[in-house]
């Protein structure tokens, strides 16, 4: 099938009590790992590309590494998503080529300047048939292009949501409830919480509409001792527990991305391979081991987190 947009999806997820994952991308391994193991669960996916992958591989090379992806999985949906969209002219482009869901993210900004951007966004995408993810409330971390330190972080107020959604037209909507974007999201010695809260007040107000979550990955210690093992230097590297994030889903949050993990993952295993094979000098040698990580470290995703197996 071609590029899907994420409409029905996001309609099925709600009803079924699980997200659909949401995972960035940056180079054929990662593309390869993350489809194949969506192919071999027959789950629905979701494919993303952010400003800083956009400069780092090109727009074109990532659209055909996707497509090639579509080809390769008639049978499951996917959807081509840009993550992060700084302002509408990154959003036009990337509906301009081909992708079929865009982000908006103009959360930095005050209140009504954010309804007038993500208007603007959501006019030209919808008469493209593109969809749009807008955001309300700011998450702390480290994404690429996007730095929000703990301080100006904020969670989203939930009596704003319904305004926000009437008022942009956005087809679904990302909030900050406690999550954060890279491997440093909570100190260590803390326990991780999520406002859940702050979750079910929006579901109240947004009956049946989508929420999304970014900086949600767990940070697997598995793979931080691989890393630190082998060279490495990330203490104190903590993300967001799983059992949260599955009732997250099992709630209105329909979509959850995931990025932090598949790097870990990647990083780790090719660390450990040097370390193992300090004569090897091939790519595809240590590649292709970094891409079977990606690939059990996504079904383990799809499975036991976001809870999306079987639903393509």
């Amino acid at each position: 099938m071609p590029l899907v947009t994420t409409t029905e999806m996001f309609k099925k997820a709600y009803t079924g009590g699980y997200a659909i994952g949401a995972f960035n991308v940056n180079n054929m391994e990662i593309v390869q790992g993350i489809t194949e193991a969506a192919r071999e669960v027959n789950a629905p996916l979701i494919l993303q590309v952010s400003k800083g992958a956009r400069a780092y591989a090109n727009h074109t090379y990532l659209v055909k590494l996707v497509e090639a992806a579509v080809i390769e999985c008639p049978n499951i949906p996917i959807a081509l998503h840009l993550d992060h969209g700084p302002d509408f002219e990154t959003c036009k482009s990337c509906i301009d080529g081909g992708f079929t869901s865009v982000m908006i993210d103009a959360s930095s900004k005050p209140f009504e300047e954010n309804i007038e951007i993500t208007k603007q966004v959501v006019a030209y995408a919808h008469d493209h048939g593109v969809v749009v993810e807008a955001e309300l409330g700011t998450l702390a971390g480290i994404e690429d292009d996007v730095q929000v330190s703990a301080e100006d972080s904020s969670y989203t107020r939930p009596e704003e949501v319904q305004e926000f959604v009437e008022k942009t037209g956005c087809d679904s909507l990302a909030i900050a409830i406690g999550t954060s974007h890279g491997a440093y999201k909570f100190k260590p010695g803390t326990k991780p919480q999520l406002r859940f809260d702050v979750l079910e007040e929006v579901e109240k107000r947004l009956p049946n509409f989508p929420i999304v979550l970014h900086g949600s990955s767990s940070v697997p210690q598995e793979f931080v001792e691989m890393i630190n093992a082998n060279g490495g230097n990330m203490p104190g590297a903590i993300g967001v527990p799983e059992d949260q994030l599955r009732k997250a889903a099992s709630m209105a949050v329909c979509k959850i991305n995931i990025d932090s993990d598949l790097r870990l993952a990647m990083t780790g295993t090719v660390r450990q391979f040097f370390a193992q094979h300090p004569d090897k000098f091939d790519p595809r040698e240590y590649l292709k081991p970094a891409r079977s990580a990606i690939k059990e470290m996504v079904k383990h995703k799809l499975i036991n987190v976001l809870g999306c197996d079987g639903k393509a």
